[in-house]
């Protein structure tokens, strides 16, 4: 499965995430519960393990 950054971020926002801080290519998105998630932008291919991480990281499901 291929995940690209658009997609993360998307669904990031639609879970209540709001974008803080841009650092190069490096989005920083934090919810009002603390939770911060870093998001390499814009990448087309993300590796599974970076993907699934961040969706670790921001308590959301991960689906295959």
């Amino acid at each position: 499965m291929i995940m690209n950054s658009r997609q993360i971020i998307k669904e990031l926002k639609k879970a209540g995430f709001v974008l803080v801080k841009v650092s190069g290519d490096h989005h920083k998105f934090k919810h009002r519960n603390g939770k911060i998630v870093i998001v390499p932008h814009p990448q087309k291919d993300l590796p599974i393990g970076t993907a699934r991480n961040i969706y670790k990281m921001a308590g959301l499901k991960w689906r295959k």
